[in-house]
């Protein structure tokens, strides 16, 4: 957070420099720099280079979010460059070289030209705008209830989530329950109070070493409350009846989980976390068989012992995380593992398409304009209210309407500065020919 703060203000302090430059060229002033702002603006540079950099190696499996949110901005963005050429370009041809003055005007056509190249899956005419995609809630609504419990489940009812997703590990006396943590050591201290019920059992890694009793005792929601452990900083918008009630959830069983689905007619989908996958499968099926829960309600998800789930429990929507694995017509992948024509081809094969881990509304705006079926979020309550997409623009009157604003901001005022530029250095030309 430190690293954050220094980067914000040694860019704030660049801009307001170049600002200052700009205000006394316009000025005619001379550009005369302190030394004292030489090296606070190398070091400014420096430090952010370094600090890019840095983020870019730690958040290395983000990057794929870069190219998506371009999708996003890159129209806003390129009219956006415009203005800021437009106001340059008197600047840039009163007190530069040729050469400056040439590579400006490259730029500047490449610029105002993007248009021509930029691809949005919101570039669409609005007749063909395809269906919202339906929510689900991950882990039920966490970020207004403690996640994996019975009020997070209930609170993303509310926000018309069409299913639940949750994670399943298995006690010692094999009862499935709600627990996403998993196979390390002190697996539930984030999210219960072990270390004051159970101390001896507090850097327990499995699962198996606790009864369903032990597990129920234990409180899963004080933490959520607490001002250090506010895991999205939402507590403070809670009221206070809701914030009592988090302080005493508890960890759901699975049972319980299905029987609120099966109350409301809303689906299930898990993964299953534990050492011996394969033999917990079998518990796992018997309690969703055993609950009554209509089976084409439950979203199968992981791969181990698919084929012997097939055959105890015909009539489960079996989904697979990749196109390569998947054999049906339902596939559930993350928002970066899948591009946005690939989402449209799927969607026309009469594929559903549920992509995981979107929280922004821009990036529930592309999945929505490429016709994703459904998305999985923390962000239920927020997207719940959308009833279009953040923009949608018409291709080809997006590209005539860039380009002439183009010309009127940029070409207009740039021929009279080249014509203070560019004629005296004609006539020059021509005499020294002469001579």
């Amino acid at each position: 957070m430190v690293l954050f703060i220094i980067s914000a203000v040694l860019t704030s302090y660049c801009v307001l420099l170049l600002l200052f430059a700009l205000f006394q060229v316009a000025l005619g002033e001379p550009l005369d720099l302190h030394w004292l702002h030489k090296i606070l603006l190398f070091f400014g540079v420096v430090f952010i280079t370094f600090g890019v950099v840095g983020i870019g190696l730690i958040w290395k499996q983000e990057w794929p979010i870069v190219p998506l949110s371009l999708q996003a901005t890159a129209p806003f963005l390129q009219f956006g460059a415009v203005g800021a050429l437009t106001l340059l370009s008197p600047f840039i041809f009163r007190g530069s070289k040729f050469l400056i003055a040439v590579a400006f005007i490259a730029v500047s056509a490449a610029i105002f030209l993007c248009p021509l190249y930029i691809q949005s899956p919101c570039l669409i005419e609005v007749h063909e705008l395809p269906e919202k995609p339906k929510l689900i809630g991950h882990r039920g609504a966490p970020m207004l209830a403690p996640e994996n419990t019975m009020m997070s489940f209930e609170k993303s009812i509310a926000c018309g989530v069409t299913a639940f997703e949750t994670d399943i590990q298995l006690s010692k006396d094999r009862i499935p329950f709600l627990m996403h943590d998993n196979n390390f050591p002190g697996f539930l201290r984030r999210t219960t109070d072990i270390k004051d019920k159970f101390p001896e059992k507090a850097n327990s890694r499995d699962s198996a070493n606790f009864t369903w009793e032990e597990l129920q005792s234990l409180n899963a929601g004080d933490w959520f409350v607490k001002v250090r452990t506010d895991p999205f900083h939402s507590v403070s918008y809670l009221s206070e009846d809701d914030i009592e009630a988090a302080r005493n959830q508890t960890i759901p069983s699975l049972l319980q989980l299905l029987n609120l689905a099966k109350e409301h007619n809303i689906s299930v989908i898990f993964d299953i976390y534990s050492p011996e996958k394969e033999n917990e499968t079998d518990d796992i099926v018997k309690t969703i068989l055993h609950s009554g829960i209509d089976r084409s309600r439950v979203l199968w998800l992981p791969p181990t012992k698919r084929e012997h789930v097939k055959k105890i429990a015909p009539g489960f929507t079996h989904f697979y995380k990749d196109s390569e694995e998947k054999e049906g017509n339902y596939l559930n992948v993350k928002y970066s593992e899948l591009n946005m024509a690939d989402i449209r081809k799927h969607r026309s094969s009469n594929v559903t398409v549920n992509i995981w881990g979107v929280n922004e509304r821009w990036l529930f705006s592309l999945l929505w304009c490429s016709g994703a079926s459904s998305v999985t979020t923390n962000s239920c309550h927020i997207l719940k209210d959308m009833d279009r997409p953040d923009w949608v623009l018409v291709s080809n009157k997006y590209s005539c309407m860039y380009i002439s604003l183009c010309f009127t901001f940029f070409i207009s005022p740039s021929i009279r500065t080249l014509k203070t530029f560019l004629l005296p250095f004609i006539n020059n030309f021509l005499t020294k020919l002469q001579t």
